[in-house]
């Protein structure tokens, strides 16, 4: 291969290796070998003079940079600046570039706008006329049933088969047909899409936005979304607007942007390419986020301390039977401070949103949610529940006992207008 001068040599971790390269710092001399032949370079030489007999200069690493981010100044200043880049080394070099900069700069002046302007937004069109109705009014049938391992079961509590619940499989049938009468007189704590979510009410618990001091409004550029997260930001939106999570808004000095990213299943065994069988997560769809990390630099920290899992686990070893139960989408149920909402919004492909509901990604998101839990059942936990969160687990040293500690948290979650998955 040719030697060229305006080609670097980069000596990374896997050419060193391959070369045998072995530094002695104190004498400033690289060894490099292949095979039966070695090399030895003096590297302080090697960086003040060039390799080469003649004085040419064939490379300044910084001189790009600095005439990407100073082109504009370079054109208002013109012949002054250019005055002083004649007859030094970069003559032949910035001369032959500049030129040939202005000569592009009307072909690619409309291009390199367009490149820099934001994504345009798409319009979404929502159905005002359209009443929502609950899960008990019109069960939803287009669930998807996972498969469950030999110890968990479906049930419904609405024929034929509508509104799943996942229970155990190991219950006699007496002990199953009374949870069931338990979960069907208390269906309204369940919820099974988002449309259902009632919220809870602002004067019990809502959500504010404390800032720092020091801290000002920002207003960051949204994110290019390919095709396929597009199409799952679009229904994410749609079903979030049609639920009244989130509106519209267009002149909030808080603007955060949108993310999506792979949302995986369970685990699912595969075969690689060597017919071994190995277990991976596949990839089932996309999960919207809101990158709020900027925003959250600007807010005041709560320092609510949340349960020590150990702790817990000590309660539940004195029981035999529990009972496992998810929030449905546990943060969308506490309402933002109206003074605040603007402070949550977010752009994307088809608009600015802000939410009316306390969105996954604020710092203080978890300890909200925690002191609301344990202000509901602050007389039921460790005696009867544990919350960790949106996680609720009843437990009892018997089955009636603990069937009894359900049927109380379920009729909390009515009264508090709380639902569970």
């Amino acid at each position: 291969m040719e030697e060229d001068s305006k080609v670097p040599l980069v000596l990374g971790r896997p050419f060193l290796h391959t070369a045998d390269a072995v530094i002695r710092v104190k004498q400033k001399q690289l060894n490099l070998g292949v095979r039966t032949k070695r090399m030895i370079f003096n590297i302080d030489y090697a960086m003040k003079h060039s390799y080469s007999n003649d004085d040419t200069c064939f490379s300044i690493g910084v001189i790009d940079e600095i005439l990407e981010e100073n082109f504009d100044a370079l054109i208002d200043e013109g012949s002054k600046i250019l005055h002083f880049i004649e007859g030094t080394l970069l003559e032949d070099e910035i001369f032959s570039e500049f030129d040939a900069s202005m000569a592009m700069t009307a072909d690619e002046n409309s291009e390199s706008e367009s490149n820099n302007k934001e994504p345009p937004f798409e319009t979404i069109t929502i159905n005002t006329d359209y009443k929502i109705k609950t899960s008990l009014e019109e069960p939803p049938t287009d669930l998807e049933l996972k498969p469950l391992p030999d110890n968990l079961e479906y049930i419904f509590l609405e024929e034929p088969s509508f509104l799943p619940v996942i229970i155990s499989s190991k219950l006699s049938a007496q002990n199953k047909s009374k949870l069931v009468s338990v979960l069907k007189k208390h269906k309204e704590a369940f919820a099974w899409k988002t449309t259902n979510i009632p919220g809870i009410c602002p004067l019990f618990c809502k959500q504010k936005i404390q800032l720092l001091d020091d801290k000002k409004p920002f207003v960051q550029k949204q994110r290019r979304l390919n095709p396929n997260m597009q199409e799952v930001v679009k229904k994410e939106i749609m079903k979030l607007l049609d639920t009244g999570i989130i509106y519209t808004i267009a002149d909030s000095p808080w603007v955060s942007p949108i993310h999506c990213i792979p949302k995986k299943g369970g685990i699912t065994v595969v075969t690689n390419e060597n017919d071994e069988l190995v277990p991976i997560r596949t990839v089932t769809g996309g999960r919207v986020c809101i990158d709020y990390r900027k925003h959250n630099e600007a807010t005041a920290k709560g320092h609510f301390p949340l349960p020590f899992m150990d702790q817990m686990l000590e309660r539940f070893a004195e029981n035999e039977y529990f009972c496992f139960l998810d929030g449905f989408s546990g943060y969308f149920q506490i309402p933002i401070d109206p003074m605040d909402q603007e402070r949550t919004t977010f752009t994307c492909p088809f608009g600015t949103y802000a939410y009316r509901r306390l969105p996954f990604g604020l710092c203080n998101a978890p300890t909200t949610f925690q002191i609301c839990m344990l202000t509901i059942f602050y007389d039921m936990i460790e005696g009867s529940i544990e919350v960790f969160m949106d996680d609720f687990s009843v437990f009892g040293d018997s089955f009636d006992k603990c069937l009894n500690n359900l049927d109380k948290m379920l009729q909390r979650h009515k009264d508090a207008h709380l639902v569970l998955n």
